[in-house]
């Protein structure tokens, strides 16, 4: 008896109907539909997953890993400068504040405030440190919203909230949820891209994981696909010595009729992803050498990102990779800056980090802009929570550090129907509680999915028995308010 012979041969109830009532129908669909609405290109938001005509058509998010402090960079608090070491023991108490591992020990949690000067910019008269100097040029630009929360007070689960929509392991990411829902509009590159931008500062640096942009249960062809800062974009894109390009397809397509074997055998959605993913690598093995070679951008852009824009891995260089991808037609692209996490020597270490940053921020919005693409491109920035307006470890008139505080922070937003030259949301004399229009993670998830057209209730996937959504069962909102 061959066993593996009959397993091979044997085709269960399960994989009948779907394999010839789905598989049938969806020839049948694919004929009657124009090509963006069967999947083979998407030009437009899905019909059963539109709720509005999408404003947005491709998002890039600034990650800023560790958690900026808002004190330092928008949430001004002048009056606190009166209150210098002041004990907020009681206050903190009173609160219900929870409070992490790293300060839960201290005897007292003496006021902080910046050290940094903050004027007003743009017609909101936004206040921006001059930690910024060029976001707070593009402060008719963005909308910043500072009364940003979430739950999560340690970094894993904080990140896993907000680039995941859930604190718990295996959800798919976010930008995977919008390849899932899009479909691809380039089909030599990876509709999710993800760059690990170098940074410069000497703070603690989070470890992360995939997970941020992995796949969860979707299929995995719509998970991310990370790009090295060095070396290769991806691993293994050049061919060995000796496998040219003819050898390269006769191999994939003898491989490609293998799998489709097992797949007609076992009926494994696995093994499609496998065989899209081949497919896909071969595309890029041509693709991405050219749109990595920056030596093509002319010298005004390069300037306009600063001097660490032909430092490959560098956050400028990054930015300026974002763009080329969205002209190809990646839609989601997710750019890391670790470092932000300065639980002591914050004023030593904030300034070198947004140094990285902010001069790549400005002109990467500003290039957009050039070239037309703002208007339908989303781009955010932010972390994953704030930081504590008492001090963790010693307090001086110069330095200090800030701990963790997932209730109140800001993050900015830019492009694809978002206001420009608002500031979103308040905070109380302590930056501490929240007291005007409060925003979650799961809100922001909504939003970004309202822009890009799609009614958040009807991105869904079936796993374990339920619809599954990025945005959860809790009720969640659209921020109406800062969308033209």
């Amino acid at each position: 008896m061959n066993t593996i012979a009959d397993f091979n041969a044997a085709v269960s109830r399960r994989q009948f109907f779907r394999k010839n009532g789905i598989g049938l129908g969806a020839a049948s669909l694919a004929t009657l539909l124009p090509g963006n609405l069967s999947g083979l290109s998407n030009s437009a938001v899905p019909a059963e997953l539109q709720k509005v005509a999408p404003k947005a058509k491709r998002v890039i998010y600034l990650s800023m890993l560790g958690a900026p402090s808002q004190l330092d960079l928008f949430d001004y608090k002048p009056k606190l400068k009166e209150r210098f070491a002041e004990d907020l023991s009681g206050y903190l108490k009173e609160q219900g504040q929870r409070l992490t591992g790293m300060t839960s020990g201290q005897a007292k949690f003496p006021l902080a405030p910046s050290i940094f000067k903050f004027k007003q910019f743009g017609k909101s008269g936004a206040w921006i440190s001059d930690l910024l100097p060029h976001t707070a040029k593009m402060a008719d630009d963005i909308t910043i919203i500072k009364s940003m929360n979430t739950e999560a007070i340690n970094h894993e689960p904080a990140n896993q909230l907000c680039y995941t929509g859930s604190q718990q392991n295996g959800k798919p990411s976010l930008g995977s949820w919008l390849a899932y829902g899009l479909g691809s509009q380039n089909q030599d590159l990876p509709n999710f891209v993800v760059l690990h931008a170098q940074h410069t500062g000497p703070g603690n640096v989070q470890a992360i994981s995939s997970r941020l942009w992995g796949s969860g249960f979707l299929p995995g062809k719509h998970a991310g696909v990370a790009f090295r800062p060095k070396g290769d974009p991806v691993l293994f894109l050049r061919d060995a010595p000796g496998i040219d390009r003819d050898l390269r397809r006769n191999m994939l397509d003898s491989l490609n009729t293998l799998n489709q074997k097992s797949y007609d055998a076992v009926g494994d959605d696995e093994i499609q992803t496998r065989m899209q993913q081949y497919e896909m690598a071969f595309r890029m093995q041509a693709s991405v050498p050219e749109l990595s070679d920056l030596s093509s951008e002319d010298e005004k852009t390069r300037e306009m990102y600063g001097p660490q824009s032909k430092t490959p891995g560098s956050f400028a260089s990054s930015c300026i990779l974002a763009r080329r991808m969205m002209e190809r037609g990646v839609q989601f692209v997710q750019i890391f800056h670790r470092g932000w996490d300065q639980h002591g020597n914050l004023p030593s270490h904030i300034k070198p980090q947004c140094k990285d940053i902010d001069q790549p921020c400005w002109a990467l919005i500003q290039d957009l802009k050039q070239r037309g693409m703002l208007d339908d491109t989303l781009v955010i920035w932010g972390g994953e929570f704030g930081r504590t307006v008492y001090s963790q470890g010693t307090l001086t008139e110069t330095n200090y550090g800030r701990d963790h505080h997932p209730r109140a922070f800001t993050m900015w937003m830019a492009g694809g129907g978002v206001k420009g030259g608002e500031v979103y949301g308040e905070t109380d004399d302590f930056g501490y509680n929240i007291t005007e229009n409060p925003v979650h993670i799961s809100d922001l998830h909504t939003t970004i999915l309202h822009q890009l057209g799609i009614d958040h209730h009807k991105l869904t996937f079936k796993y374990q028995g339920l619809d599954q959504k990025l945005t959860g069962v809790k009720p969640t909102k659209v921020i109406t308010d800062i969308l033209s």
